[in-house]
């Protein structure tokens, strides 16, 4: 069943998404992809690791960008010959390439880098979003970061806008409308485990 299976995980901050991923690629045996992306990244690029770090999941608006993707969906890697092009898209189209490679080795799971849209087409692509309560979320982020709750509920609101702006730029779609997935969970109510047993569960009845 698992064969050239692919998860992608969109997820609000707080919501245990990450944790839903990795349980998931263990309990059935895929490869999981997060920040580890960034690293592959500045290998194949030579670009510099912070500084790759420092731009990821960030959006900034190029008008080469939108004119060098036109309807291929990804950019080619030598565009930039006439141009500078802005590290964000550099980032995003080492990463997109690297997302192909890796998901054709075989069963995947991959968080955030707008891997749903990336992959768009594969024949057994998974699209998963993990959302929770801002309360939750904000209480899950102060106990991990050890701040206060308002403080936490800030920072939820703050990294969720900019993952919507980094997805609704890139794929001209909008992060967390429902026709963008194919199953959405409320981890506040089910939490990580149940998260997992829900995704298992649809994978199962896959045709």
């Amino acid at each position: 069943m698992t064969d050239n299976l692919v998860v992608t995980i969109a997820r609000q901050y707080g919501s245990g998404g990450r944790e839903v991923g990795e349980k998931l690629a263990k309990e059935m045996n895929m490869a999981y992809y997060d920040e580890s992306l960034i690293k592959l990244a500045a290998e194949k690029s030579g670009m510099s690791l912070e500084a790759l770090e420092n731009v990821d999941e960030r959006a900034t608006p190029s008008l080469l960008y939108a004119v060098a993707m036109g309807s291929a969906g990804i950019m080619p890697f030598n565009y930039g010959m006439l141009y500078e092009t802005p590290l964000n898209d550099k980032l995003f189209a080492y990463q997109s390439q690297i997302i192909k490679e890796e998901a054709a080795k075989g069963p995947s799971v991959f968080i955030g880098r707008c891997a749903d849209f990336v992959l768009e087409g594969h024949p057994k692509l998974v699209r998963v979003f993990i959302y929770a309560d801002l309360d939750k979320r904000a209480q899950t982020i102060a106990s991990r970061k050890e701040i206060e709750v308002g403080e936490a509920k800030n920072l939820a609101v703050k990294t969720d806008k900019k993952r919507a702006s980094y997805y609704n730029y890139y794929t001209s779609r909008k992060w967390g409308r429902i026709e963008n997935y194919d199953v959405m969970i409320d981890t506040a109510k089910i939490g990580v485990d149940g998260a997992v047993k829900v995704i298992q569960e649809y994978i199962k009845n896959l045709g």
